[in-house]
């Protein structure tokens, strides 16, 4: 039967995995919102409504079955964004992760920006086998002090540990946008990224979070004469001075 599908032209989609208890009762934070693969594909981020994302490792050993189908075992789970409130409009910030974009690698740490309706931030996920014990110190409950028994200096090792997956917040670009943010891109440079709201996109640097350039502005002097928003904005995958983006008339400019 597969065969004659192929034959056809048709697609058969089913489940490969899943994870997780298929429970008859989903709370709204559970629902995802939207995925994302690194550049390898060996990692898939997901995010959803609750602020949280969770990355998953691809088993290299599933790589080489046959027929070849990704297996993938939760790699790291971090609550990314907060419910927060805009006091000036009085206006609830909702925590649901509207974007993920993955940064090349250039270490063997991974780096990727995540985004609800306001706030961007940049997370790196490291991992963490060994750990450093012989300090010249001393532990008193939680307090670390000098051991005066100690006569000559010692230089602490490095012990092996259990496999740590830590994900920590290296920025945060927040204060940009005054409509909620649907799309941010990474440029090839990889030095800056795009950010885009309903009526306009701003340009980043990776290492600047106070300050961005607006270079795409559809803003009317009257709102009344609103006739189209951006609904989404993408970088040219390796020539670094050119975008695109769409809007709700469904123009591509």
């Amino acid at each position: 039967m597969l065969d004659d599908m192929a034959a056809n032209g048709e697609i058969q989609w089913c489940f490969s995995q899943v994870k997780g208890t298929l429970d008859d009762e989903i709370t709204e934070a559970d629902i995802i919102s939207c995925v994302e693969f690194n550049h390898t594909g060996d990692l898939l981020a997901t995010g959803d409504k609750g602020g949280r994302v969770v990355i998953f490792q691809r088993d290299p050993s599933s790589k080489n079955c046959m027929p070849r189908r990704g297996q993938y075992n939760v790699y790291s789970t971090f609550q990314s964004h907060e419910p927060e409130f805009d006091y000036l409009k009085s206006l609830e910030i909702e925590e649901k992760i509207n974007k993920i974009r993955w940064l090349p690698r250039k270490n063997p740490a991974h780096f990727l920006l995540s985004t609800n309706d306001k706030t961007i931030k940049l997370w790196k996920v490291s991992e963490r086998d060994k750990r450093a014990e012989g300090y010249n110190l001393k532990e008193t409950g939680e307090l670390r002090q000098w051991d005066s028994s100690i006569t000559s200096l010692r230089v602490p090792l490095l012990k092996p540990m259990e496999l740590m997956v830590e994900a920590s917040p290296r920025r945060v670009y927040a204060n940009a946008h005054t409509y909620h943010i649907n799309s941010i891109s990474v440029n090839s440079d990889q030095e800056t990224y795009l950010s885009a709201d309903d009526l306009r996109i701003n340009l980043w640097h990776l290492d600047i979070t106070d300050q961005s350039f607006n270079i795409v502005d559809i803003k009317p002097a009257n709102m009344e004469e609103l006739t189209e928003v951006i609904t989404a904005a993408e970088f040219h995958p390796t020539e670094c001075n050119a975008f695109v983006y769409s809007s709700s008339k469904g123009v591509i400019r």
